[in-house]
């Protein structure tokens, strides 16, 4: 049979590849900029922008979304080509793909650090950014499945298979999780409110680490580690194994980050078992990329790629088995809310993800500049610095994590708390905090050393060129079993079908959880002195959401003697009925705030918040002074307050009427309070406080938890 001629597109993998190593390098940058603002809060402080609380969304976004995006795409545009035998469907396509992204990152990093959020880790960009995410999304897929659908190559390879389920479940977590009322140009509110927006979250939070850190980047292993290795794959049938039961399995997770909290038993329980069932699909993956390394171990030892590779496989390990194990309750208990997650999640992000990006950009730069690489020795200290780093990382967070939990449960022999003061733990963990800082900086140091070699790399070779390739036309597939044939190499030929099957396998999950609780009313039982935030209040919580408070404080007391003891009743489903967006928080750097109204007095807010050593001596949180010089934007109350009642919070005719009034009266009640202090009088005597935006937030925090009382809950 006569072979075609035809061109891969090798500019569109350069293009991802520079953006890779780009945005890497400034991602990394970030997170050690956040790392070194926990061992000096006051570095940068009175600069809105380069808050803790504004800068952390920041990072995890750029190195989410834009570094192991885009190294997600350089894989795919380089892999898929060749496994289907044919350049993408578009040239067109691909290029609005690369620049429509790039342009969503540059608006994440210029909205994020203005204080523009909904909130939602890892989901926190608004409205009009997130419809631009969908339209890319869109692009992606149709340059993806036209290419499959035009290939030159019978089977669709297992690559090709997790490349299929990251862009069918990415799309259906991004659209259901960022479903939002807009009120403004860059202001919405979820539609859904309180323990539904939370199981809605972490439904697509987990399951965002899932179908977008977890299953491209097993497709490019399945692509990347036999090509370097020049081996086979282990396991083909293994391979199935792992993709059917991995994307089945998955998407019922969610819950196990939502443990001891106001979720519904039941929903709880339904995570913690398939988190358990993850090891199974998780370790085979893991096992079949190693072992595909068999007989090769004299390779990994020479090519840097390939240890790149075999850390990457076994940090992959690492991480699968720790967060089932995390989804028991006994252990959740003790693990939640601490540094030890924060390390959890670092070993995926910095082995699994950073190093197999790594390898794969060190192995690309030789094959896209027709060269060697510039520098093997190079590489190789990148490795160990990089290993080096995600040791010093988080090996103290564990330390630390473990430290916090044991401190918050310790008890006198008279029922006390033995570090009755949070700040006890802080202390006590700053080493650890300087350690993870140090950690940071060598594996930032050593993504250095890989943009320079790369750039040596392609100033030594010549310039990146389409590639030219030849393969038979693919006759016309055939609907039936050919003999001999087996069901799923059958499968593989379908492609339509076998999308339809990924969409069947992530859709049972997700519907089995989410559909009950957001139709069944006794999921939520009503508290009926639970009443709507007042404009003032609602006011208090945008400021408290734009500077990202939800980042170090949580507002879910669990049912532990120790936090009840700590912060006060345990929290209810029905506290949180008017909550658009949720804001339980999944870290605590500082103590939970839930019942924080009327804990402390104005006087103490308002102190804290402009010099928070002033209240809490040791504290490592920043200082907040522009909110008492900027002036508080009432201009889209109204607004706001009818989208509340559109949601279905019940205002009454008259406070919809009334808002900017009561709002103002509201406010005033809150100066008359700061004045009863002769300090504040001296030093703000003169100011118009009751427009400042602190008085707003002032509002807001001494409402929390003060609707309830034990014998509310119907």
């Amino acid at each position: 049979m006569d072979k075609e001629q035809f061109y891969y597109d090798n500019k569109i993998v350069k293009m991802f590849l520079i953006a890779t190593v780009l945005w890497g390098v400034v991602g990394m940058l970030v997170g050690l900029i956040v790392a070194f603002l926990f061992i000096f809060p006051n570095i940068l402080e009175g600069i809105p922008w380069l808050s803790f609380g504004r800068l952390r969304p920041l990072h995890t976004n750029a190195v989410i979304f834009a570094f192991v995006g885009n190294s997600i795409f350089m894989g795919v545009y380089y892999s898929m080509q060749r496994l289907l035998k044919s350049r993408m469907f578009s040239d067109a396509l691909s290029k609005i793909h690369f620049w429509g992204w790039q342009l969503i990152i540059v608006a994440a990093a210029l909205t994020l650090p203005l204080g523009i959020t909904s909130s939602k880790e890892y989901a926190e960009l608004e409205w009009p950014i997130d419809i631009a995410i969908t339209l890319i999304w869109v692009v992606f897929g149709i340059n993806m499945i036209g290419t499959i659908l035009k290939r030159r190559q019978r089977h669709i390879y297992v690559a090709i298979w997790f490349y299929l389920a990251t862009f069918v479940t990415v799309a259906v977590l991004h659209i259901f999780n960022n479903l939002e009322l807009p009120v403004t140009a860059f202001k919405s509110y979820s539609i859904y409110a309180g323990v539904q927006d939370a199981l809605v979250q972490w439904w697509y939070g987990h399951n965002a680490v899932a179908f977008f850190l977890t299953t491209p980047v097993l497709g490019l292993m399945y692509y990347f580690v036999p090509k370097v290795a020049n081996r086979p794959v282990y396991s083909y049938r293994l391979s199935i194994i792992h993709f059917w039961s991995l994307i089945f399995i998955y998407i019922w997770a969610g819950p196990h980050h939502l443990l001891y909290t106001a979720l519904p038993e039941w929903a709880q329980n339904l995570g913690t078992v398939f988190s358990v069932m993850l090891i199974f699909p998780s370790w085979g993956g893991m096992i079949n990329g190693l072992l595909t390394l068999r007989g090769a171990w004299d390779k990994v030892r020479e090519n840097p790629v390939l240890k790149f590779f075999v850390v990457a496989i076994t940090g992959y390990g690492m991480s699968t088995f720790e967060g089932p194990m995390l989804s028991f309750k006994n252990l959740n208990a003790i693990a939640h809310y601490t540094d030890w997650i924060v390390a959890h999640v670092h070993i995926g992000a910095l082995a699994w993800n950073g190093f197999m990006a790594a390898g794969i950009i060190y192995w690309l730069s030789g094959k896209l500049w027709k060269t060697e690489l510039y520098s093997t020795k190079l590489a190789n200290i990148h490795f160990w610095l990089g290993t080096l780093g995600i040791l010093f990382y988080a090996l103290p967070l564990y330390v630390a994590g473990f430290t916090q939990a044991a401190m918050w449960k310790q008890f006198n022999p008279d029922g006390t708390l033995v570090y009755g003061n949070f700040l006890e733990t802080v202390t006590q963990i700053m080493p650890m905090y300087a350690m993870r800082a140090f950690g940071g900086t060598l594996y930032l140091v050593g993504f250095i050393l890989l943009a320079y070699n790369v750039i040596m790399t392609a100033k030594a070779g010549s310039a990146v060129e389409d590639e030219l390739a030849e393969a038979a036309p693919l006759k016309q597939i055939s609907a039936g079993r050919m003999a001999g044939e087996g069901f799923h190499s059958w499968l593989e030929r379908r492609t339509i079908l076998f999308t339809a099957l990924i969409v069947l396998a992530i859709a049972i999950g997700g519907a089995v959880e989410i559909i009950p609780l957001l139709t069944v009313d006794s999921n939520i039982p009503k508290i009926t002195s639970v009443k709507p935030y007042t404009p003032l209040e609602l006011e208090g919580r945008d400021i408290y959401i734009r500077e990202g408070c939800n980042n170090c404080h949580s507002q879910m007391i669990r049912p532990f003697r120790s936090e009840v003891e700590r912060y006060g009743e345990y929290s209810k489903a029905g506290e949180f009925v008017y909550d658009f967006p949720f804001l339980w928080g999944s870290k605590r750097t500082g103590p939970d705030v839930h019942r924080v109204g009327g804990k402390y007095n104005d006087n103490w807010h308002f102190n804290h918040m402009i010099d928070p050593r002033s209240t809490s001596p040791g504290s490592i949180m920043p200082r907040y002074p522009w909110l008492v010089k900027n002036d508080l934007d009432i201009t889209n109350t109204v607004s706001k307050v009818n989208a509340m009642v559109k949601l279905g919070v019940p205002y009454s005719q008259f406070e919809l009427d009334k808002a900017v009034y009561l709002l103002q009266n509201q406010a005033k009640e809150v100066e008359s309070n700061l004045r009863q202090d002769p300090e504040f009088v001296k030093n703000y005597g003169g100011s118009n406080i009751e427009n400042k935006e602190i008085v707003a937030l002032i509002a807001y925090l001494q409402r929390l938890g003060t609707d309830i009382n034990a014998e509310s809950a119907e």
